[in-house]
């Protein structure tokens, strides 16, 4: 059981803020559900084949990073708070990749939107069958 969280743990492991930061690296989130085989296949109309698929997980490299989707035993049924945590996926393209997404079948929670009026940033929500929430959003 970890005693101190990373954000201040750096400090009592006699680290320094920049070798704590440079020891860890963002890899991936695991989408837990009790119906994996329908998000993946909701998930490779949308991104494509999985580029990993084993033990029963499948995973879509994204960037640096990976969004994987399996089975949980503590999943039961469709998220009941579908904002509280939002995938966000970076695009140079936000309009045509929404375009795109939505003609493989996504679900559409909000269409395109610039995030001020003189912005020059946009994001686009989806929601896949379990209602989580995944963006599609500008450069920052």
């Amino acid at each position: 059981m970890m005693t101190s969280s990373p954000v201040t743990g750096w400090r009592e492991a006699g680290r320094t803020k920049d070798q704590w930061e440079a020891a860890m690296n963002f890899n991936s989130i695991m989408i837990g559900s009790e119906d994996p085989k329908r998000l993946v296949d909701y998930y490779t109309k949308i991104l494509g084949k999985p580029a990993m698929s084993e033990g029963g997980y499948d995973g879509w490299q994204i960037g640096s990073g990976w969004i994987t989707i399996g089975p949980h035993d503590e999943v039961k049924g469709k998220n009941p708070t579908p904002g509280r945590l939002i995938l966000n996926i970076e695009s140079e393209d936000v309009k045509g990749d929404f375009e795109k997404f939505r003609a493989a079948g996504a679900k559409v929670v909000r269409e395109p939107y610039n995030v001020g009026e003189e912005s020059p940033y946009w994001i686009a929500t989806f929601a896949d069958p379990d209602d989580n929430y995944f963006q599609l959003m500008s450069p920052m």
